[in-house]
C-alpha cells in the first residue's frame, strides 16, 4: 500500500456486476469489484499502488493526486454568444458581476 497515498477514491454500486466498485478519478481506466463497499475500497488502492509501482519501475509519469495540485480558481468555458449576452443581463439587472452570477450558479450545482 502506499504510505502517502493522497488520491481521489470512490466506490459505487454497479447494477450490471451486481457488486460494488472502486475507482480512482486519476486512474480512470482502473477499477476493482467487490461484494462490499470496504472490500471494493482496498482493492482499487491496492491496484492503484501496484500501477504507481509499475509507473516508477518503467520511469514513466505518475499522476499527481488531486488533492495536492493548486488551483488558480479561474477556467475558460466557451458558451454560445446568445447565452453570453442572457447571463450579462441578469447580472446587470441583478447588480452582481458576471463571474459572481457564474460563480454562484456552479457552487448551487454541487449539493
Amino acid at each position: 500500500m502506499l504510505q502517502n497515498d493522497r488520491y481521489t477514491y470512490r466506490v459505487t454500486w454497479s447494477e450490471e456486476d451486481n457488486e460494488y466498485v472502486g475507482l480512482c478519478a486519476e486512474f480512470p481506466s482502473l477499477s476493482w469489484l467487490e461484494p462490499s463497499p470496504e472490500e471494493a475500497l482496498k482493492g482499487i488502492r491496492q491496484v492503484v499502488a501496484e500501477a504507481v509501482r509499475d509507473l516508477k519501475k518503467s520511469g514513466e509519469t505518475i499522476p499527481e493526486p488531486i488533492a495536492v495540485k493548486k488551483y488558480s480558481g479561474k477556467f475558460m468555458v466557451r458558451i454560445p454568444p446568445e447565452l453570453h449576452r442572457r447571463l450579462a443581463i441578469e447580472a446587470a439587472e441583478s447588480g452582481v458581476s458576471l463571474n459572481r452570477l457564474a460563480s454562484d450558479r456552479l457552487s448551487r450545482q454541487e449539493g
